[in-house]
C-alpha cells in the first residue's frame, strides 16, 4: 500500500468561484535542472564535431559563463533564454572564425534534448483529471514548446514570456492570460514553484496562487499563498475544499 498523502495546507481561502488553474511549467511539471545538463552536453557533442574549434577552446561551463556576461550587458535577455543562449554561442563562433550560420544547427540539437523533460508522476493524472472540470492555462518565463513535450491539448491558454514580451512576475503576462480565458483574476488559481515570481507575481496581478513545495522548502513569514501543496495530487483536494467547509483549515 502507498504512503498517504501528506495533507494539503490552505490559507487565507477566497470566496471567488475558481473558474481556471495556470500552471507554471519549469519546476513545476517536470524537473528542468536534469533537461538542461543534458541538452548542453548533446550541445557540445555537436560541437566536437561540427565546430571543433569552438568546443575545443569552451566547455559548456565557460559557455556558461559567456551566456551571463551577456545577461549582464544586456539584461532585456532574461525574457528569452534561447535567445541569449543564440546570441552567446554567435559571439563565441564569430571569435573562433567558426560560420555563425551553424550557431541555427546547434541551438536546434539544445531546444530538441531541452524539450524532452520528464514529467513528474503526478502530472498526467492531475492534468486529466482536472481537464474536463476546469479551463486550464500555462504561463511560463521558460521556452518549453507545449507541442513537442506532448501537453499543448490540456490547456485553454499557454502564455510564454519570450513570445509575449514581459516576463513573470510583471502583472501584464497574468492579466492577458486571464484575458484570454475571458476570466477576473479572482476567479484565476495560479500554482507555481517560485515563491517571489510565481506566488507572489500571481497574487498581486489578483489572482490566487498555490505554491507547489515538492523539495520541502521553508515558507518565508512574508508570503502567504492560498494553499501549498507537496504534489498535484492535492489540487483536487484544495478545489473540493473550495466548494465545501474548509474554515478548520482556514489561518
Amino acid at each position: 500500500m502507498k504512503d498517504a498523502l501528506p495533507e494539503p495546507i490552505y490559507k487565507n481561502m477566497h470566496t471567488a468561484p475558481i473558474k481556471a488553474i495556470l500552471f507554471d511549467l519549469d519546476d513545476t511539471l517536470w524537473p528542468i535542472a536534469p533537461a538542461i545538463a543534458r541538452a548542453e552536453i548533446l550541445m557540445h557533442d555537436w560541437l566536437r564535431i561540427h565546430a571543433p574549434g569552438v568546443a575545443k577552446q569552451f566547455s559548456s561551463d565557460q559557455l556558461r559563463a559567456r551566456r551571463l556576461q551577456l545577461l549582464d550587458r544586456q539584461p532585456d535577455y532574461r525574457i528569452n533564454l534561447s535567445a541569449l543562449r543564440h546570441a552567446a554561442l554567435t559571439e563565441v563562433f564569430l571569435e573562433m572564425e567558426e560560420e555563425p550560420v551553424k550557431v541555427d544547427a546547434a541551438m536546434a540539437v539544445f531546444l530538441q534534448a531541452r524539450n524532452a523533460v520528464t514529467l513528474y508522476e503526478d502530472v498526467l493524472p492531475a492534468l486529466l483529471q482536472l481537464r474536463g472540470q476546469i479551463a486550464l492555462g500555462a504561463i511560463s518565463n521558460g521556452v518549453a514548446d507545449l507541442e513537442t513535450i506532448g501537453l499543448a491539448h490540456y490547456f485553454d491558454v499557454a502564455l510564454a514570456a519570450h513570445r509575449f514580451g514581459v516576463c513573470k512576475p510583471d502583472s501584464s503576462i497574468f492579466q492577458a492570460a486571464c484575458d484570454a480565458l475571458r476570466i477576473a483574476p479572482a476567479n484565476a488559481v495560479y500554482v507555481g514553484d517560485d515563491l517571489e515570481i510565481d506566488i507572489l507575481g500571481a497574487q498581486n496581478a489578483g489572482m490566487q496562487a498555490i505554491w507547489i513545495n515538492r523539495t520541502n522548502q521553508t515558507l518565508p513569514s512574508h508570503i502567504s499563498p492560498q494553499g501549498i501543496c507537496t504534489s498535484l495530487h492535492e489540487l483536487h483536494a484544495w478545489l473540493q475544499c473550495r466548494t465545501a467547509d474548509c474554515s478548520q483549515n482556514d489561518e
